[in-house]
C-alpha cells in the first residue's frame, strides 16, 4: 500500500479514535437532538443560511467516515427545517457524504483487494459495467441493507462515480423521505424503531425487489410476445440448427452430436471456415515457406559460406494450397457426418426462432446457434473501389508476388503477411495510423517486432492516415497523412489488414431483430444467448475475442447451454484467453500486460528473462526476445505472461496451464525442464522472480552461520540462529 494510502486511512482512523474517545456519539442520540432542538430552532431562525451550510456540512463528514448517525440527522432534518427543505438538504449531503466514503474505500482498499481477489472481483466488475446501476438502485431502495456497507463495497468495483451519485440520490430519496417527514413529527417518536415499523421495512423490501421482479416480467411478457408472433411448433425436426461450420459451429455441432442430439449444419461456403481457408492454416504455411527464405539469407550465421535458394513464388502459394488439402478432411463433410452431424451445403436462412430456411426446405429446430464467424473489414478510403486491392480473403489467389506491396494495417494479420511477403521478395511498406505496430501488446513488444522488420528490408510508417488511392498514369498511389504533411506512396498491390468485422447480414437477424452490439458483432449475454433466449451466437460473430481456439471455447457453452440450459447454464469463462502472432519472433500473450495492468489500476510486478542469455536459443541462433511476467505485488501468483522469442506460441502453455489451475512461479521453478530447450527459458524467469524475493536478512545470518561453521570467529547471536535454523529442518 502506497504511502498516500496509508496517510489517508491513518487520518480517517484519527478522526474515529477522537470521536469515540471523546464520547461525540451522543451528539448523535435521538435523546440530545431531542433536549437542544429549542435552542438550535432558535439558532435557525437567526441564521438560515449558515446554518442550512453548516447542518450539509457535518452531514457530509459523518456519512463520508461512515459514522453511525445518519439517521438521527435525517430526523433533526425534518424537525429544523421542515419536510421540504429538509428533504433537499439531506438528499445532497447524503449523497455526497456516500460519494466521499466511495471514493475513500476506492483510493485505499481496491488495488489490495484486486491484488488478493482479481479473478472474483473481474467478474463481479464485469456485471457492473452491464447493469451496475441498475443493482445500486435496487440496494439503495432497501434501508435494511446498511447505507456506509454499500458506499464501501461499490467503492472496489469499476463503477464511475457520476453514475454512483446520481443513482444513489435517485435511489435513496424514498427512504429519505420516510425519515425526514417522521422528524416532522419528531416529540411523539421515542426510538428509531418506531419509526420503521415491520409493515414499511416490509413495504421497503417490496419497493427494492420490485425492479428485480418487474426485469423478470418484462421478460416474460417479452418472451410472450415472441411466442405470439412466432408459434412454438408442437414437435422440431432438430434439437439444434448451426450456421456456419468455422471452428465455432464445427465444435458445436460436434458436441450436440456427440450427447446425441439431432443437429444440423449449414454452411453456404467450404468447411472449415476461414480458418482452414484463407485465416490460420494458409497464413502458417506461408510463414513456413518465408522462414526458410529467412534462414538461406542468414547462412553465414549458421556456419554456411553461400546458399542460394531458387523459388518462384507460384510454387509457394501451391504448396499453401496442398497444405489447406491435407487438412481438408479434418474438418470434411464425410467426418461430420460420420460423427452423427447433418451436414448441408446451402445458404440458411433464420425465418424465425424455431426455424431456419436451406435450399427451399424449412427446418424446425428446438435452438439455433449462430457462428457465422468475420470477414476482413474494409475501410472507406476514397478510391478504394477503383483498386484492385487484396486482403486475407483472396490474397492467396496471388501467383506472383507483387515487386510493391503495401500492407495497410499493423495489427496481427498486417504483421504476419508483411513480414512473410517482405521475406519472399517484395519491397513492403507497412501503414499504420497508430503509434505503434501491434498496439495491444506493451511497447517493448512492438519496438523489438518494428526493430525487426525494419532490420529485415520492411518500410514501417507509423502514424501516417491513408487518405485516398489514386491513379497517376500507369501508377497507383496512396496518398497518406503524416503530421499535417501529405505522402504519396506508389505500389503494385495493397492488402488491406485493418480488422475483421462480424457476419451478421443477409440471413435473417435483422428481420428477427437479433441485437447486434456497436462494434457489429451479435450481442450475447454470459451464457451466449441473443436476445431470444433460445438463439444462441459464437465464435468470431460474438466477439469479444476473435480467435480459432477462444471460438472452440464459446462452442462448448453454446452447444451445452442451448440442449440443457433448462436444467443448468454455464457461464463462459474468458479468464485465461492465450494468444499468438506469428510473427518472427512470435509474440505470445495470456492474462495482462504492463499496458492493461496499468489502464485496469492492477498493481503489479514484472519478472523478465532475456532469452539471449538461453543456451538453445544461442546454439539456434534466435537469441533474441524476452520473458516478462507480471505478478502480484509480493506474491507470485500470475497476472499475465508476454514471451517474444522462438517458439513463443509453445512455450505460453505452460503459463495458460499455471494460471487456469492458481500455480504461480515458484511450482513452475521446481519443475524439471529438459536442457536444451527453449522451454527452460520459462524457469530462468521463475528464477528471476526468486532472486528478487529472496530473504536477505535471513541470509544474512546464514552467511554467519556457515562462517561459524568453518571455525571463524564467533560472532554474537549466530549461535542462537544456527539452533533455530537446525529446529526448522
Amino acid at each position: 500500500m502506497s504511502s498516500s494510502r496509508i496517510l489517508l486511512l491513518a487520518f480517517m482512523m484519527i478522526l474515529l479514535v477522537l470521536f469515540l474517545y471523546f464520547d461525540a456519539e451522543i451528539f448523535l442520540s435521538l435523546e440530545y437532538f431531542k433536549s437542544q432542538q429549542t435552542l438550535l430552532d432558535s439558532y435557525i431562525a437567526t441564521q438560515p443560511a449558515l446554518s442550512a451550510a453548516l447542518f450539509i456540512a457535518f452531514y457530509v463528514v459523518i456519512t463520508a467516515l461512515s459514522v453511525p448517525g445518519a439517521a438521527i440527522m435525517t430526523l433533526a432534518a425534518g424537525a429544523l427545517f421542515g419536510l421540504g427543505w429538509g428533504l433537499v438538504l439531506v438528499s445532497f449531503a447524503s449523497t455526497i457524504g456516500a460519494s466521499l466514503a466511495m471514493l475513500a474505500s476506492r483510493f485505499i482498499f481496491r488495488d489490495f483487494v484486486h491484488a488478493k481477489f482479481s479473478k472474483q472481483l473481474e467478474v463481479i466488475n464485469q456485471g457492473v459495467e452491464k447493469e451496475g446501476a441498475f443493482y445500486l438502485f435496487t440496494l439503495r431502495l432497501v434501508p435494511v441493507v446498511p447505507f456506509f456497507l454499500i458506499n464501501l463495497l461499490m467503492g472496489l468495483t469499476r463503477l464511475p462515480l457520476k453514475t454512483f451519485f446520481w443513482v444513489s440520490q435517485l435511489g435513496m430519496l424514498a427512504g429519505t423521505a420516510v425519515y425526514v417527514n417522521a422528524g416532522t413529527q419528531l416529540a411523539a417518536i421515542e426510538s428509531l424503531s418506531g419509526i420503521m415499523s415491520p409493515k414499511l421495512l416490509a413495504s421497503f423490501v417490496l419497493l427494492g425487489v420490485f425492479p428485480l421482479l418487474a426485469k423478470k416480467l418484462l421478460a416474460a411478457i417479452k418472451n410472450r410476445s415472441l411466442a405470439k408472433r412466432y408459434p412454438k411448433p408442437k414437435s422440431f425436426d432438430e434439437d439444434m440448427v448451426v450456421l456456419g461450420a468455422g471452428a465455432a459451429g464445427l465444435v458445436t455441432s460436434l458436441i450436440a452430436a456427440t450427447v446425441k442430439a439431432n443437429v444440423t449444419l449449414i454452411e453456404k461456403n467450404k468447411m472449415g471456415g476461414d480458418c482452414l481457408n484463407t485465416g490460420c492454416v494458409p497464413s502458417k504455411a506461408l510463414i513456413r515457406s518465408a522462414k526458410f527464405m529467412s534462414d538461406v539469407n542468414r547462412s553465414e550465421q549458421l556456419g554456411f559460406k553461400e546458399i542460394k535458394a531458387e523459388f518462384n513464388f507460384a510454387d509457394v502459394m501451391a504448396r499453401v494450397d496442398r497444405v489447406i488439402k491435407s487438412v481438408e478432411p479434418h474438418d470434411s463433410i464425410e467426418r461430420y457426418s460420420g460423427f452423427g452431424v447433418n451436414v448441408v451445403q446451402g445458404e440458411g436462412r433464420i425465418t424465425s426462432p424455431y426455424t431456419v430456411e436451406v435450399n427451399g426446405k424449412i427446418i424446425t429446430t428446438r435452438n439455433i446457434v449462430i457462428a457465422t464467424g468475420a470477414r476482413p473489414f474494409i475501410p472507406p478510403i476514397e478510391g478504394i473501389e477503383n483498386i484492385d486491392y487484396l486482403s486475407s480473403d483472396n490474397v492467396w489467389q496471388l501467383k506472383q508476388a507483387p515487386e510493391r506491396l503495401i500492407v495497410l494495417g499493423g495489427g496481427p494479420i498486417g504483421c504476419e503477411l508483411t513480414q512473410s511477403f517482405s521475406r519472399l521478395g517484395s519491397q513492403v511498406t507497412q501503414v499504420e495510423m497508430l503509434p505503434r505496430l501491434m498496439q495491444r501488446e506493451d511497447k517493448d513488444v512492438s519496438e523489438l517486432i518494428k526493430h525487426r522488420f525494419e532490420t529485415e528490408g520492411v518500410k514501417v510508417l507509423l502514424e501516417h492516415k491513408a487518405l485516398a488511392f489514386v491513379k497517376e498514369g500507369n501508377q497507383q498511389i496512396l496518398i497518406c497523412e503524416h503530421q499535417g504533411k501529405g505522402l504519396k506512396i506508389p505500389f503494385d498491390k495493397v492488402l488491406i489488414a485493418v480488422g475483421r468485422a462480424a457476419n451478421t447480414r443477409g440471413f435473417g437477424l435483422d428481420e428477427l431483430g437479433v441485437q447486434l452490439r456497436a462494434n457489429g458483432t451479435v450481442d450475447v449475454n454470459d451464457y451466449l444467448q441473443t436476445n431470444f433466449p433460445n438463439i444462441f451466437a459464437c465464435g468470431d460473430v460474438a466477439g469479444p475475442y476473435q480467435f480459432t481456439h477462444t471460438a472452440s471455447h464459446q462452442a462448448w457453452y453454446a452447444s451445452v447451454n442451448a440442449l440443457f440450459g433448462k436444467f443448468k447454464k454455464f457461464k463462459v469463462d474468458y479468464r485465461v484467453i492465450p494468444w499468438a502472432t506469428f510473427t518472427d519472433p512470435q509474440v505470445a500473450r495470456v492474462g495482462l500486460n504492463e499496458l492493461e495492468a496499468e489502464e485496469k489500476n492492477i498493481p503489479f510486478e514484472v519478472s523478465r528473462f532475456d532469452i539471449a542469455e538461453l543456451d538453445r536459443a544461442i546454439a539456434d541462433e534466435e537469441a533474441h526476445g524476452f520473458i516478462k511476467v507480471l505478478t502480484v505485488p509480493g506474491k507470485d501468483k500470475i497476472l499475465g505472461v508476454t514471451i517474444v522469442g522462438e517458439q513463443a506460441g509453445d512455450l505460453i502453455s505452460e503459463y495458460v496451464l499455471a494460471m487456469k489451475h492458481d500455480l504461480g512461479l515458484n511450482k513452475i521453478l521446481s519443475t524439471i525442464h529438459i536442457y536444451p530447450t527453449m522451454a527452460e527459458a520459462n524457469k530462468y524467469v521463475a528464477g528471476e522472480w526468486k532472486k528478487a524475493h529472496k530473504p536477505e536478512k535471513l541470509l544474512e545470518w546464514v552467511e554467519k552461520f556457515h562462517r561459524w561453521q568453518r571455525g571463524g570467529k564467533p560472532i554474537k547471536g549466530s549461535a542462537r540462529v544456527s539452533d533455530s535454523l537446525i529446529s526448522k529442518r
